[in-house]
């Protein structure tokens, strides 16, 4: 299944930093249950800026537009 890309590049560079960001926060509270979830939250933010595609996004029926500025409609 091939998926289209429906995040913008400043928004996948925006998820990147954030991701490591959370992973930091991921190390210091360890294996509590706010680290976990933290961990968890960073998988996805960084999986989602890597392929360019967000699931939740394509759900609220985001789409590129050919000069990629995102669309909300």
């Amino acid at each position: 299944m091939v998926y289209k890309k429906n995040l913008p590049r400043w928004q996948r560079m925006a998820r990147f930093i954030t991701g490591a960001l959370m992973a930091s926060c991921a190390v210091h509270f360890g294996l509590t249950p706010v680290g976990l979830g933290f961990g968890v939250a960073t998988l996805f933010a960084v999986a989602t800026a890597f392929v360019g595609f967000c699931p939740m996004c394509a759900l609220a029926g985001r789409r590129l537009r050919s000069t990629g500025v995102a669309s909300s409609s």
